[in-house]
Formats: C-alpha cells, structure tokens, sequence
C-alpha cells in the first residue's frame, strides 16, 4: 500500500472526527470537568466503538465485495451512501444549536470502566456512524483488492487519525468549548455534509471509469511513463 493510500486514510480518521455531535461535545466536556486521563477514557470507548462498526462492515459485506469488487457498481453503492449520509447531515434540523448536555452527562467520580462504557454505547447507538464506515468499506476494499491485511493497516492509520485528532481535541478542549457557538457548529456541520456529498459523488463518478485506465494510471505514476 502506497504513502498517497495512507495519507487520504489519515485525513479520513481526522475529517471523522469533527462530526459534530454527542460524542464530540461528550469528549470536550468530560476534559475539562474530569480532566484528559477522563477524557481520553471516555475516547477509548468511543474507538471501540468504531472498531465493532468497521468489523461489521467489513465482515458483513465482504461475501458481497468479493463477488462484485470488479463491478462498477460498487462504486454508485458506496458513493449513494455517503451522499445520502451528506445530505442528512447538511439538512440536519439540529444544526443551529448545540447538542443538549443533559444528553451527554459526565459520571461524578473518575470512574474509568462506565467512561469507557459511555463512550462506547453513545457511539454504537449512532446508526449514522455505521453507515459511514459501511460507505467507506465498499469504496475502500475493492480499490485494496479486498486484500485483509491492506484493509487492516488502511483502517488502522484511519483510527490512528482519528485518535490523533481526538487527542488535540482534549488537549484544546477548553478553547474549543468557547470557540463552538451555534453559527460555528452550523457551518461545521453544513461543510461536513458538502464535503460527503462530493466524495460520495467522486466516488459514484469514478465507477464509470474503466478499471484498466486507473490501473493505467497508476502505473505511469510510479514508473514516470
């Protein structure tokens, strides 16, 4: 797997984690009500949570992928998802306002298992989420040859992004608390949505390119012919 594949994993885990939404404000005020080792806790949880939905896309779908990973349509699925996901982020009437913190209520002693425990539930009871990995899957695991150890190292640098990012979120989280007023959420999550939608689109328009032209030009570009 090529540095190119392992960056755009990266940039995915970091775009993933600014979904703004119960999980994100849950991550800044357990930091600075119950402090990082709290807060990174509560993450752990919310990791593993993801990992459950990526080895349920994975798992779930991979009879499917090997039979049409050659399939263009593949591409138009996994696109579809992701700019039916787009769009219900854009047109989400819970944009202009911030989540409810009585959602999101921060156990009264640094219990370190029920933070874990929270953040693994809070995520897992997210569909939403699901269906971002599952869109991620299909598009991804064709491209890898639905080959189980690229997919492996390609979602580990995916979470290792996304841990990255959570880590400067608690480090930050008191600056960040003040900085998300409801305009900024809303623009946050409005170009979270756009940002979907055009790589669900990207990725539905690249099934309509023969597979031997992009292997084509993948081999000019290692070998500069």
């Amino acid at each position: 797997m090529d540095f190119l594949t392992l960056k755009n994993a990266f940039l995915i885990g970091v775009g993933m984690a600014f979904m703004i939404g119960p999980v994100f404000f849950m991550l800044i005020k357990t930091s600075i009500l119950k402090g990082a080792r709290a807060a990174m806790a509560f993450d752990i949880g919310v990791i593993l949570g993801d990992v459950t939905f990526i080895l349920i896309a994975y798992y779930g779908s991979r009879n499917l992928l090997e039979k049409i990973k050659d399939d263009p349509r593949l591409f138009w699925i996994g696109g579809l998802i992701l700019i039916v996901y787009g769009i219900i982020t854009y047109i989400d009437k819970n944009n202009k306002k911030e989540v409810d913190e009585s959602q999101v209520e921060v156990p009264k002693a640094n219990n370190y298992f029920k933070l874990i425990l929270n953040g693994f539930l809070l995520n897992f009871i997210n569909v939403g989420v699901l269906a971002g990995w599952l869109g991620i899957m299909i598009m991804v695991g064709p491209s890898l040859n639905m080959n189980p150890n690229a997919i492996f190292w390609y979602f580990v640098t995916v979470i290792i992004g996304y841990a990255t990012t959570d880590f400067m979120k608690i480090v930050l989280a008191k600056r960040l608390k003040s900085s998300l007023t409801p305009l900024v959420i809303y623009r946050i999550k409005k170009g979270m949505g756009i940002l979907l939608i055009v790589f669900g689109a990207f990725f539905m328009l690249k099934g309509f390119i023969p597979k031997e032209l992009i292997e084509s030009v993948k081999l000019e570009a290692v070998t500069g012919h």
